[in-house]
């Protein structure tokens, strides 16, 4: 077997009860994820794993540390982050329906079982940090980098027109007067 993820079990097959312990320093043959972060073709991942010999097969149980980068699914700047994670997975001796796995001339592959571990561990929408404003909606601006600044004023886009009306001051304060020149004469009207 070529993969580097591949161990050989001749010592430990149909030999119940028998175990060994092995750390793996390995160069990810191809890429681990495919969303917004991913471990990287060529980035290193160290393995420890156990395998043991039982009557079904070998049990392969371990722990994968690696180094996931992409970027904020908010802000869009590089992230990285660690990624731990724990497998364990029975390799049988013989093909059956029972068992996803099985040994291949004496040995196990681990890749499938370690992708799967790895790529379900990955955070579906990565953030640098929690409490990431992510980028200004009008400017694109990295809102981290920009600061506080009061939220722009929104104006509803029928009422727009009006924005540009200029008023002459001498006719705003006539209208003023006729306004309240109406008003004292509703509650008199309501009277009557």
């Amino acid at each position: 077997m070529n993969s580097p993820y591949a161990l050989r079990v001749r010592d430990l097959a149909h030999r119940p009860g028998d175990m060994r312990e092995v750390s793996l320093d390995i160069t990810v043959p191809s890429t681990l994820g495919a969303g917004l972060i991913a471990v990287r073709e060529g980035d290193q991942m160290h393995l420890d794993v156990k395998l043991e010999g039982l009557h079904e097969g070998v049990l392969v149980s371990g722990h994968a540390r690696a180094e996931a980068t992409g970027e904020c699914s908010r802000c869009l700047i590089d992230i990285s982050e660690l990624v731990e994670v724990e497998f364990a997975e029975l390799f049988a001796y013989d093909a059956s329906e029972e068992f996803d796995y099985q040994v291949h001339d004496d040995h196990v592959d681990c890749e499938p079982v370690v992708r799967d571990a790895v790529v379900l561990s990955l955070p579906f929408q990565p953030v640098c940090r929690p409490d990431c404003p992510g980028l200004d909606p009008v400017t694109g601006e990295r809102l981290a980098d920009v600061g506080e600044r009061p939220a722009p004023s929104v104006t509803d886009p029928r009422w727009a027109a009006l924005g540009g009306i200029q008023f002459d001051s001498s006719e705003h304060q006539n209208t003023s007067d006729q306004t309240s020149v109406d008003e004292q004469r509703a509650p008199a009207d309501q009277a009557e």
